[in-house]
């Protein structure tokens, strides 16, 4: 079984442990997230891949951020994670690759995360996971166009934009390379 298949079958059943917990039917899942019921029950089940807009939806719903649910999917935090143990997400539909720079604890409000976009990827969020997440995204690589709300910010290397978000965000890598960057996330 490839690391991504693995990954993707803790998320199904993390996902579907947080459905249990709030006592949410697949129904009324999908009317809080806007999501249909056969693409949650797919992703609870893995036989797909859920993609980074499907997961910001459902952290929204369940008031955590991605980092945090990626986190409650490994086994006990650590102060300390090595490069090669920093958990990797890939939304392979969207050319987004996501890696959980800082060590996973759901205690904590701030977190660093590694984002990487391939040329023409393009990924809309219509709401953040927490409303009011403060955001500063320090662009190493690349070209990057992010919006927030309606606002459109043009980054290159080495740029730094800080933004809280409340609505809408959209990351748009139009190339010729690879988008290559570090967000702090800070949770209100």
């Amino acid at each position: 079984m490839r690391n991504e298949d693995a990954v993707d079958l803790l998320i199904g059943a993390r996902l579907a442990e947080l459905r249990a917990q709030h006592g949410w039917s697949l129904g009324e899942l999908a009317e809080r997230s806007g999501v249909s019921r056969s693409t949650l029950s797919r992703a609870e089940r893995a036989e797909t891949s859920p993609t980074a807009a499907l997961l910001n939806r459902l952290c929204h719903v369940y008031g955590r951020t991605m980092s945090q649910l990626l986190s409650e999917v490994e086994a006990a935090p650590a102060p300390l994670v090595r490069a090669a143990d920093q958990q990797v997400w890939q939304d392979r539909a969207s050319g987004f690759v996501r890696r959980s720079v800082s060590p996973p604890h759901t205690g904590l409000r701030g977190e660093l995360v590694e984002g990487r976009l391939t040329p023409g990827a393009d990924i809309a969020y219509d709401r953040p996971p927490v409303p009011g997440l403060e955001q500063h995204l320090w662009l190493l690589e690349g070209a990057l166009e992010v919006t927030v709300g309606d606002r459109a910010h043009r980054l290159g290397a080495g740029d730094c934009l800080r933004m809280r978000v409340t609505g809408a965000t959209r990351f748009r890598c139009a190339g010729p390379g690879e988008a290559r960057y570090v967000l702090a996330v800070v949770r209100p």
